[in-house]
């Protein structure tokens, strides 16, 4: 047998067990049956703005900061 023809045999024999692998995983994921995620643990990040005075004067810039929490769905 030739170099090229055992290279195609083998090329041929991996792609086969690659698609048996892919049909393999296909049907495990859909074993669920669509069902959808957990949605128990899932949280939602809350943004809020907050702001600062520097001393007592209304001519100073004010800054902003921003607060990321989460909360629970």
């Amino acid at each position: 047998m030739s170099r090229s023809k055992i290279i195609a045999i083998l090329t041929g024999a991996i792609s086969i067990l690659l698609a048996i692998a892919y049909l393999i995983v296909v049907q495990i994921l859909d074993y669920r049956d669509m069902k959808p995620a957990p949605t128990g643990e899932l949280t939602m990040p809350i943004a809020t703005q907050m702001r600062f005075n520097n001393g007592g004067s209304q001519n100073l810039k004010q800054k902003s900061m921003f607060i990321i929490g989460e909360t629970n769905i």
